[in-house]
């Protein structure tokens, strides 16, 4: 006899329902649960309705000869006969024509079995739903929702559903707006179409999928540096600071604000008139008006004709003081004052988090964070590359280039096998609709080895590919591109690859130099099919050599004083990387593109929401 403890469910807290992966993702399809009374919600992912037989519309203990007659009986029963009937002229069927019109047909009774997903987990769970409690075209259509009560019973015809759930009650149908275009209507839309959709595609299974492995890769990483004895620390989104050095940054500024309201007071009332049609107009106006003057049988249309010129010469001055302001505001533009702006200095969206991180970690020892990181690259056609995109991003005090390395190294072993062991279905679900080898895939991480080389061989063993012509020629000193780096891991080593110690022209101000004077001690992770997951360094703790280096680049110690004051007053040497998490779930997921990957995705000439 099955234990109490197989067919025990949880209730979600705040909802008082069960979550369907309670049901449907136990090892034995929900068959444990039979005969459970449960609440459920959820979203209609595709349905089909049965029809019942028809109830008899005689009743035969309750009619008597004068009820009907037996040709009558007949015909209620056979309406096939009924019209033959009628051909022949038998009866009196036109009385009975016109009873049958007069009285309404019940609707067949049906069943309506939605397949139904709450999003917990990629199996739906199958509902049935009697006529009598909805009408089929009411909870049918694609996306309604509904939250129901009823009782589990198993299916006679064993699928893809071991168990069905039987309602009893519905408590609530969001119905589906027959009037607007539902856009999952469609069965396998394509993932570019979903993009214009990004409220209502978290409903597709691909999508969901995506979505718990990203949540997949989230928690892993908490639970890998809390482990590990890190601090979590929330660092600002908005710097005065270059982070990069030379990185593109959107600048936050309320400057602009206040122009805009000064010169909307002034064209308002002309807006779309063209200054240089109305100083034309007013000469034709000048002249009609002096006709006037001269033929004084028309006094009326004078004081018109005077009255008209006077409210284009007021025109003019309105459309001179907008042209005017315009100009100011383009100058005030071009040399704004920031100390007249909100944070009295510019300020921008952050590239990166790190250089905060290190003051947590010059006094706690390993410090992460994780959240949005902004770029102003103008590319629309860059497949790893958004505006916004969000890093994990730490810190470890006394800690070297090497230690970087394998700490980066670990991370991704552990969370790539937290994601093979926390989301197996989602995993096998997307081999099968996006790529075959996924699960391989983060299991060669897991058992596999990293390649370590040089960015000097790393060049040197492009340049000698043979037959191979890149679209940009790798050369030392230039930073390699995705069609490099994706070389290295997919072609010749067929593995991760780690390059390090990199030319300091190619990397932030605040990476250590090297020995050797013109490199630094800075690394990159390359996935294959993915590229550079991560970049890191260790970082500069001379105050020395830092100094010089951030006035080369033109950086001013004011900004940087904070910075500079962590090489002063008890330095360590220090190291750390970021991490791009959605290009982890494209390697994760197998699909090819970062827009695909991101709930609401942030790219050059569009904000999508």
């Amino acid at each position: 006899m099955e234990s109490e403890n197989a067919r025990k469910l949880t209730l979600f807290k705040y909802s008082k329902r069960v979550i369907l992966k309670d049901i449907v993702g136990r090892d034995d399809g929900g068959a444990g649960l039979l005969g459970r009374r449960v609440v459920i919600g959820g979203w209609v992912k595709s349905s089909r309705e049965i029809k019942k037989d028809p109830p008899s519309t005689v009743d035969t203990d309750a009619v008597g000869p004068k009820d009907a007659s037996c040709v009558e009986l007949i015909q209620s029963r056979i309406p096939f006969l009924r019209s033959i009937f009628k051909v022949l002229g038998s009866g009196d069927h036109r009385i009975r024509d016109k009873l049958d019109s007069v009285t309404p047909k019940p609707p067949q009774p049906s069943t309506s079995v939605l397949k139904v997903s709450d999003g917990s987990c990629v199996r739906t769970l199958q509902v049935a739903v009697d006529s009598a409690l909805a009408s089929p075209s009411q909870i049918m259509p694609t996306g309604t929702s509904i939250l129901a009560k009823g009782i589990l019973q198993q299916l006679f015809l064993r699928g893809k559903h071991v168990v069905e759930l039987k309602v009893e009650q519905l408590l609530h149908v969001g119905i589906v707006d027959p009037d607007s275009r539902y856009p999952l209507s469609r069965k396998r839309l394509p993932l570019e179409m979903l993009r214009d959709h990004s409220h209502i595609r978290p409903r597709t299974t691909t999508v969901a999928s995506i979505t718990r492995i990203n949540n997949a890769f989230t928690q892993a990483t908490h639970t890998f540096f809390q482990n590990h004895g890190f601090l979590y620390v929330q660092v600002p989104i908005i710097t005065s600071m270059d982070t990069g050095g030379f990185s593109k940054k959107f600048q936050v500024t309320t400057l602009f604000n206040k122009e805009t309201v000064q010169g909307q007071n002034i064209v308002d009332n002309t807006a779309g008139v063209s200054l240089d049609n109305i100083k034309a107009s007013i000469k034709e106006k000048n002249r009609q008006v002096e006709e006037l003057k001269r033929s004084e049988s028309n006094k009326e249309a004078l004081v018109a004709a005077v009255q008209d010129l006077r409210k284009t010469n007021e025109l003019v001055a309105q459309l001179e003081a907008r042209e005017k302001a315009k100009s100011e505001t383009s100058l005030r533009t071009e040399k704004l004052n920031f100390s007249e702006d909100f944070f009295s200095r510019p300020a921008y969206l952050t590239v990166s988090g790190r250089l905060h991180l290190e003051s947590y970690a010059c006094a706690l020892g390993s410090v992460y964070t994780f959240g949005p990181r902004f770029q102003a690259e103008e590319s629309e056609y860059s497949k790893r590359l958004l505006a916004e995109m969000w890093m994990v991003e730490l810190e470890m005090a006394f800690s070297e280039l090497e230690d970087a390395m394998d700490c980066a190294g670990d991370l991704l072993k552990y969370i790539c096998k937290w994601i093979s062991e926390h989301c197996p279905d989602d995993q096998k679900f997307l081999s099968k609709r996006i790529e075959q080898t996924l699960v391989d895939r983060l299991q060669s991480i897991v058992s596999g080895s990293f390649e370590k080389i040089t960015y000097a061989e790393a060049v040197e063993i492009l340049k000698q590919v043979p037959g191979k012509k890149f679209e940009a020629k790798p050369e030392y000193g230039f930073t390699l591109t995705e069609e490099h780096e994706s070389y290295l891991a997919d072609e010749i080593y067929k593995r991760p690859v780690i390059i390090y110690n990199q030319p300091k022209e190619i990397k932030p101000f605040y990476v250590r130099l090297n020995d050797d004077g013109k490199t630094v001690a800075a690394f990159d992770v390359i996935l294959p099919k993915v590229g550079a997951v991560i970049r890191g360094s260790q970082n500069e703790e001379r105050f020395d050599w830092l100094s010089p280096r951030m006035k080369e680049l033109g950086l001013t110690n004011r900004e940087y004083e904070w910075y500079l004051d962590l090489r002063r007053q008890g330095t360590v040497k220090h190291s750390g990387f970021s991490v791009a998490l959605d290009l982890l779930v494209i390697y994760a997921t197998g699909l090819n593109d970062i827009k695909d990957v991101v709930p609401f995705a942030r790219i050059y000439g569009s904000g999508n929401h």
